[in-house]
């Protein structure tokens, strides 16, 4: 994995701690499978094949969670949201990211890329591309310390933007870890916005933007646009 930011001593370590880990030997086969078939369009390349840590603005205010690594995307670039290809979910959401003025490129192929995220950051709650991007609750219950572990070290959250159900009940579920609990619970949604008190930060939801979901038309560049537009509002 590259990055052009400087990563702080703390969420270096973590991170660390994110690639060297094999809680779970279901993700760990199946992702060092594929590095090793790759794909055909990518058979000439060396894939990362490991779990893979958030990248971004560590002093940023704006949190992305998203579920899990691409298989042939962040599994082979060893970046989040990176490498699935023209048009995949990496360029729709970077394209909305930079309209918005927290990303310096609208796409994202590869580490070398030259990105640079401004005021945010991009995580995942299950850092092992899954099969068929169905992790089992036990393995994201497994993740759950990598992700606590890193916003732990992103001290000026203000906003997170859950990318899909996953990611939306894996951040209620740290909540609850944390000792905020909310009742009733909060109930996934395109544009939801839940503020859980007690210094928590707002949670916003978000259709992910797989291809399944943009190119039916379910989560569109307005829609997506719309929901950073309403977090920098929240953020001001």
């Amino acid at each position: 994995m590259s990055s052009d930011m400087r990563i702080p001593e703390a969420l270096a370590a973590v991170h660390e701690g994110i690639v060297t880990c094999n809680r779970c030997a279901r993700l760990r086969d199946y992702c060092r499978s594929v590095a090793e078939v790759k794909r055909r369009g990518h058979r000439d390349e060396i894939y990362w094949g490991r779990p893979v840590p958030g990248y971004g603005d560590p002093d940023a205010r704006l949190l992305l969670v998203a579920l899990a690594p691409a298989a042939h995307g962040a599994n082979r670039t060893g970046r989040v949201f990176t490498g699935d290809g023209p048009g995949g979910s990496g360029d729709f959401l970077m394209s909305a990211l930079h309209r918005t003025g927290y990303a310096n490129i609208p796409t994202s192929r590869h580490a070398q890329d030259g990105l640079r995220l401004d005021d945010a950051y991009i995580t995942s709650a299950v850092r092992c591309a899954p099969p068929d991007n169905k992790p089992s609750p036990e393995e994201s219950g497994r993740c759950l310390d990598h992700l606590d572990a890193e916003v732990a070290h992103l001290p000026r959250v203000r906003v997170v933007v859950a990318l899909g159900k996953i990611a939306f009940d894996a951040w209620l579920q740290l909540l609850r870890r944390r000792g905020v609990m909310l009742t009733p619970r909060p109930q996934f949604g395109h544009g939801v916005i839940v503020n859980p008190g007690a210094g928590a930060p707002l949670l916003m939801g978000c259709y992910h933007p797989s291809r399944q979901n943009t190119n039916t038309g379910k989560l569109t560049a307005e829609m997506m646009e719309s929901v950073f537009k309403k977090a920098r509002r929240l953020i001001a």
